[in-house]
């Protein structure tokens, strides 16, 4: 089948199948978990104890350890920026609230919103964190928002949500595994049911691109080749602390993810080739010229990444986050 209207055309035949999208990637609200069911109950007589445990069971996790954490929520918290940002697409009929696009981006969002106010609450527990200046930065990135360099594209927007669901299931695995080696369980599952979730999200939104290459593939490919071009930025690539330069704060926050193998330069690079090959982008027929001259670097581009990777190197020294407490 081809479309050869509009990008809100495909839009709305690739929405004829949300419904189907919704039942199969996202959770019944009254049937999963909410943060309360991972965190001290305040209503037990033995809520005091419990925090208590917390806060032993988080002394052994590293500096570089808290950052990333932190970093990551601050990430999480800044869900207003990409909700707002996902309704301003083409194709997207946010005024009509029966529209299928807008219950998708409205029971995503509700359902990553929950991340943020789980991590949120276990660091104001844990006694490791200075909440003040995590809020203050929290706010700082709300109001900075971002620049992902996809406009109101939906093609764009659903390769970034594409990669970025998977880097983010990535670094809270990841997560979930370090703070299960330094004894941290309770953190440790908090971390892997955020990463279960991402990894669903992720799913939904490389079936979307999928879709559209059935309908479109030129155009597709042409967004894909363009955003990789680019290169896909973090959502928080704009992150900050007081008295610090826009995104200065971020480049320390990589730095230590880096550090602790949480999310790497190579992780990049093999999302890129899983993407290409989900997609199956070395046989998608239908392509115009210069889609078919996109495929070409599209399909050289990870070995390209490598080359470069192999020359970085990881800054040693750690960085004063005015995150983390004394």
């Amino acid at each position: 089948m081809s479309l050869s209207g509009t990008r809100i055309e495909v839009m709305r035949y690739v929405g004829e199948t949300i419904d189907a999208s919704i039942d199969q990637f996202l959770k019944p609200i009254e049937k999963y978990w909410q943060p309360a069911d991972l965190l001290p109950d305040t209503t037990n007589e033995s809520f005091l104890d419990e925090v208590k445990m917390l806060r032993e069971s988080c002394r052994e996790l590293s500096y570089d350890y808290i950052a990333v954490l932190v970093g990551d929520t601050i990430t999480e918290e800044a869900l207003p920026t990409y909700e707002s940002w996902l309704m301003d697409m083409e194709g997207i009929d946010q005024g009509n609230p029966a529209s299928s696009w807008t219950r998708w981006i409205r029971s995503w969002t509700a359902e990553e919103n929950r991340h943020g106010d789980l991590l949120n609450k276990f660091l104001y527990l844990s006694g490791r964190v200075n909440m003040h200046a995590m809020e203050v930065s929290t706010q700082y990135l709300i109001s900075d928002g971002f620049d992902i360099g996809t406009s109101r594209d939906p093609y764009r927007n659903f390769v970034y949500t594409s990669f970025q669901e998977l880097a983010t299931n990535i670094s809270h695995r990841r997560t979930a595994t370090l703070a299960k080696q330094a004894g941290c369980n309770q953190l440790s599952k908090i971390c892997g049911v955020i990463a279960s979730d991402e990894m669903r999200h992720h799913k939904a939104y490389k079936e979307f691109v999928s879709n559209i290459f059935e309908v479109d593939p030129s155009e597709m490919m042409l967004a894909l080749e363009d955003m990789m071009r680019k290169k896909i930025v973090m959502p928080a690539h704009f992150l900050r602390e007081t008295g610090v330069k826009l995104g200065e704060t971020f480049a320390h926050f990589s730095d230590a993810a880096q550090r602790l193998g949480v999310y790497t330069t190579m992780d990049y690079i093999e999302i890129a080739e899983l993407l290409l090959q989900d997609w199956k982008i070395d046989s998608i027929n239908g392509l115009n010229d210069k889609a078919q001259r996109a495929r070409d670097y599209l399909m050289a581009l990870p070995a390209r990444l490598r080359r470069v990777a192999d020359r970085t190197k990881i800054p040693a020294l750690e960085y004063p986050f005015s995150w983390i407490a004394a």
